[in-house]
This record gives structure tokens, sequence and C-alpha cells, in this order.
């Protein structure tokens, strides 16, 4: 008997498909899916917040000077003549930041190998390169869902029937993070 369902796919398809879903159930916070694969999404899903919960408060916040480019009113940066040559003023400026752990990054480095990178779009500028933002979705992990499931020892996910599909009564199940 295998340890993992096969799903009718060969095995790059089946972890293609396997990595989109995760990574939608984790994004969205539901997904509608067939039985056998939402079955097979959770042991994924769930061993990725277990990692997160496992290594959430595993850093060091750092405070760092650096230098930033000068703007001005219109947001371009300011220029100054330097021995005939035009150069970008500089401003010292601190910035705190969130120090990973080696463990913490060891982590947030196997969830970054599986999960597919999500490109948010504005409604408003569909189609429109320009104010896309990427999201990263370890950062999401580690911030909003793992406190969550602080005090809960597994069992993060739920999978709801729904009903059989109309085009072939497959299962229809809901998965959504509890």
């Amino acid at each position: 008997m295998a340890g993992y369902r096969k799903l009718g796919r060969t095995s790059s398809q089946r972890k293609a498909l396997l990595r989109n879903q995760v990574t939608n159930l984790l994004y969205h916070g539901k997904i509608v899916t067939t039985e056998s694969k939402a079955k097979e999404i959770r042991k994924i899903a769930e061993g990725m917040i277990a990692l997160a919960v496992k290594e959430k408060d595993n850093f060091q916040t750092v405070t760092v000077t650096t230098k930033v480019a000068r703007k001005d009113k219109d947001g371009k940066r300011v220029k100054e003549v330097v021995d005939g040559k035009k150069v970008t003023v500089f401003d010292d400026a601190e910035k705190t930041i969130k120090k990973d752990s080696p463990s913490r990054l060891h982590a947030r480095k196997q969830m970054m190998k599986y999960l597919y990178t999500i490109t948010e779009v504005p409604a408003e500028n569909a189609g429109k390169k320009r104010n896309t933002k990427t999201v990263n979705l370890s950062d999401k992990l580690f911030d909003e869902i793992a406190p969550k499931y602080a005090n809960r020892n597994g069992g993060y996910t739920r999978i709801v029937k729904i009903g059989p599909r109309k085009g072939d009564a497959a299962m229809e199940v809901l998965i959504e993070l509890i």
C-alpha cells in the first residue's frame, strides 16, 4: 500500500497540483476540492502550520542604521554636484528588523521551497503591472496563522462535505483553516 494517494496523475502533475492547492488554502483560508485531494492537502498544510507554530517566536529584533536616498516633493532623488559629477544625497535612518534564528530561517526556506509565490492585483488597476504586490506566504504563516494556533496541538484544518459534483459525482468538500 502506498503512503499517499496518486490522484490519477503523474508525479510532477501531482506535486504541482498539491503545491497549488496548499498555497491557495493558506492564502485564502478555505478552498473547495474533492475529498481525496483534500485529505492529501491536509497532511501538507498541517505540517507547515505546525512548523510555523514551533518557530513563531524564534527571532531577535535588531535596530539597524541604513542609508536612504533623500527625495524631493515629487518623489525624485535629490542630487548634488561633487567634483563635477552628479551624486545622490543619502540620509541615515534607523530601522528595526526581525533577525531569524537559524532554525526559523531553515523552516522559512522549507516553506518557500514548497509554496508558490502569490501576486496580488488590485481591482481598480486590473491588467496593470504597476500596483501589484507579491505576498510572502512564509511571513503570513509566521505572523498571522501561527499565533492563532499557538495553544493548539494539531488539527488546524477542517474538512466539510458539500455533496457530489454534478459532472462526475465525485464527493466535493470544503477544506478550511479552523
